[in-house]
């Protein structure tokens, strides 16, 4: 995924739009240590932060229309991809610090341009499947408390003139879809708030009404027989949380919690497969 990023960003570079003096430098993304030494004009692109974007964070899943139904898939994790960039020239003394600035300033410039990467410019997996979002680029935006002093320190090389480049990058940690089918039928049951009841129906996996079977409210003994289409109705009962025991010959019982509210009277019963 990430050395899909990096192709990316070289195409970025080499672009024909591009600086001239950017597309002939070579492109680098190794580590700019002490054992870093270019034998050519390179731009080094450095990954160094690789953080989720919390902000751009969405647990809603996405649903897509079939000609059946539904799928459910898990939004992609948004994650900030961070380099360091960095000039390094073949020069020495003065004309070294006069190339490696001049083509600092031509790559930051060049790429200050892009506020989302360019389809066209994508490789790779960033393609396939395409990213859900643009992928977007700052550039020069060093993040909140965060200082390069340690960070060449920890290098072992004196700091040299550089800029940060963050491109947000969509990852998919699940690839699972969970089909749903559409709804058929669209059923409407009224309640009363005057008057009200606990009620509900008995159906199979199918939504498959289960007529005559046997219900129970476990907490004051309350038995009823679900009806034809499987309904079942309690009335009388003060408002609360209650448990409805339904009993199938040669079926487990099957308990199922409900919390009964003004706003809350009907409970359906699934009933499981044997």
């Amino acid at each position: 995924m990430f050395q899909d990023l990096d192709a990316t960003l070289m195409a970025m570079l080499s672009a024909s739009a591009a600086p001239s003096e950017v597309r002939a430098a070579d492109v680098s993304f190794d580590t700019p240590d002490k054992a870093f030494n270019p034998t050519q004009t390179t731009l080094d692109l450095f990954l160094y932060d690789v953080q989720e974007n919390r902000e751009l964070r969405d647990q809603a899943p996405l649903v897509d229309r079939t000609d059946d139904g539904f799928v459910t898939r898990h939004r992609p994790l948004r994650v900030d991809c961070t380099y360091l960039v960095t000039a390094w020239s073949t020069q020495s003394a003065g004309l070294k610090a006069a190339e490696e600035h001049r083509l600092l300033g031509l790559v930051l410039l060049w790429l200050s341009r892009f506020e989302v990467v360019d389809e066209p410019f994508l490789r790779g997996d960033l393609t396939m499947p395409p990213q859900l979002y643009k992928l977007p680029v700052s550039v020069a935006q060093m993040k909140e408390g965060q200082g390069m002093g340690q960070f060449w320190t920890a290098l072992g090389v004196p700091p040299r003139p550089a800029f940060s480049l963050t491109v947000t990058i969509g990852l998919l940690p699940f690839d699972e879809a969970v089909h749903e089918p559409a709804a058929k039928t669209i059923e409407i049951k009224p309640a009363r708030s005057d008057a009200p009841t606990l009620c509900g129906r008995v159906l199979d996996t199918t939504l498959a009404p289960l007529p005559g079977t046997p219900v129970t409210v476990v907490e004051n003994g309350a038995a009823t027989t679900a009806d034809r289409l499987g309904n079942f109705t309690f009335k009388d009962l003060a408002f609360g949380s209650y448990t409805l025991l339904v009993r199938i010959a040669g079926r487990p019982d099957l308990r199922t919690p409900v919390q009964y509210t003004a706003r809350s009277q009907i409970h359906d019963v699934i009933v499981p497969a044997p």
